[in-house]
């Protein structure tokens, strides 16, 4: 998984867990709803300012959205979620 993905999964699955749809989110960080899902599909190379707002409005530090061991888990959970 390439930095934006890796991104992209933590930015969505923080955003879930937190109970905030794409417009919320994107509310709290001053863009518009369709530049959180390019971030949260790997389409979007995020700057630093970028980076800190997120983690700003979803309450975490700016490493936990480059946390790889939550992504690779995701990544590898099957899509019908069934084990």
């Amino acid at each position: 998984m390439d930095i934006r993905g890796l991104f992209g999964a933590n930015v969505r699955r923080l955003r879930r867990a937190a109970g905030l749809s794409q417009e919320a989110l994107a509310e709290q960080m001053g863009v518009d709803r369709a530049y959180i899902s390019w971030i949260e599909t790997g389409r979007q190379n995020v700057t630093l300012l970028s980076l800190w707002h997120a983690s700003q409005a979803l309450g975490v530090r700016p490493a936990a959205l480059l946390d790889e061991s939550h992504a690779i888990a995701t990544e590898a959970a099957p899509a019908d979620g069934k084990s």
